[in-house]
């Protein structure tokens, strides 16, 4: 199983930034998809989340009304659109996987883990 990340790199605050996490190796339909972030020095904190089917999502109160999550199980592709970015989003920002049915808002419900990709918003 491979969940690969992108789409990070530098905004402006009030800006945004759309993240991407291709799947591979897994029925990306029957996973239950979420974004997590860590900042420098911060434990790895629940952003976004969303069912297998997509009927679904969760977010944190912290990005609620400016982040929103989205997939595509035809294209095994999970997205994060961020906007009206803020400082406090800078991140590396990580998608995970689980079989588990519903929204997972813990890291530790999440089997499958990608590499991170990083955020940075400048004020």
């Amino acid at each position: 199983v491979q969940l690969q990340a992108s789409g990070g790199g530098l905004a402006q605050a009030g800006g945004s930034l759309r993240l991407s996490c291709a799947a591979s190796g897994l029925t990306f339909s029957r996973y239950t998809m979420g974004w997590f972030r860590q900042a420098p020095g911060k434990e790895r904190e629940f952003v976004a989340s969303i069912s297998a089917s997509g009927s679904s999502t969760a977010y944190a109160e912290s990005v609620k009304g400016r982040f929103a999550i989205s997939r595509d199980n035809a294209e095994n592709t999970v997205w994060l659109q961020m906007n009206s970015a803020k400082p406090g989003d800078t991140a590396v920002y990580y998608c995970a996987a689980d079989r588990t049915i519903g929204v997972l808002t813990r890291a530790r419900s999440y089997f499958y883990w990608g590499q991170g990709t990083l955020v940075t918003v400048s004020s």
